[in-house]
């Protein structure tokens, strides 16, 4: 099975602008995202999706592969969509959050492996929730699936009742997906809908459009630079 690494990374974050590029001990955060996803065995190829020439300089300085994509796109998806085009021997893409430079390749791994099955198109993480408070925090995604895996719905709020019976477990998505290139084609043409747009989360265009999503769990946690305060933990982590 051929499969392809996309590294999305805008320079004109909203949050965070140029964050790709900022430092982090001496490397900067694209690099330790490409280095991370590198060492996935899993991987034919890997290649950094930007937008800005600065970042498609720094990836071809220390080595690494980089094109330059449309400004235009709303999501990493379609980004990906772009680069997937110029691959049409690559079965599967997978996209790899440009923002969690301390990505771990056992993650990549765990979602490929997905693709082994032939029903599966599309994949993502998910990752049981330990912290109650997670249950009532916007930025943690909560996800329900059925008794096969496959994701029914993700929402920022708690889904399931505090009430439920004690020994069901909470999930929480991370971020991370995988598509089958024929599959990733057809999700970014799907125009927006009103559930995606209520929880700013575009994984329900596909559940609307009747696509299935299979989930993979992992205990893997990975921290994501959104604005300049997250850098901290991470460069404390990275110390570790």
């Amino acid at each position: 099975m051929r499969v392809l690494g996309v590294i999305p990374a805008r320079y004109a974050s909203s949050r965070f602008p140029g964050k790709p590029l900022i430092d982090l001990k001496g490397k900067s955060m694209i690099q330790r995202v490409y280095e991370g996803a590198s060492a996935c065995p899993h991987l034919t190829d890997l290649v950094v999706a930007t937008d800005d020439e600065r970042i498609l300089d720094h990836v071809l300085a220390f080595g690494g592969k980089a094109v330059m994509t449309r400004e235009q796109h709303s999501t990493g998806t379609e980004r990906c969509e772009e680069v997937a085009k110029d691959f049409p021997d690559m079965e599967v893409i997978v996209n790899i959050q440009g923002d969690e430079p301390l990505v771990q390749h056992e993650q990549l791994s765990t979602l490929i492996e997905l693709f082994h099955r032939t029903e599966v198109t599309i994949g993502t993480l998910i990752m049981p929730i330990s912290d109650e408070s997670d249950l009532d925090n916007p930025h943690r995604v909560k996800v329900v699936t059925n008794q096969f895996g496959e994701a029914l719905c993700f929402s920022r709020k708690a889904i399931l009742s505090r009430t439920y019976p004690s020994g069901v477990v909470s999930y929480r998505h991370l971020g991370l997906y995988a598509y089958r290139n024929v599959t990733l084609a057809e999700i970014s043409q799907l125009p927006p809908c009103e559930w995606e747009k209520s929880e700013s989360l575009e994984q329900l265009r596909w559940l609307y459009a009747g696509h299935r999503i299979h989930t993979a769990t992992t205990l893997i946690e990975t921290p994501n630079i959104d604005c300049p305060e997250d850098v901290e933990k991470v460069l404390k982590l990275i110390g570790l």
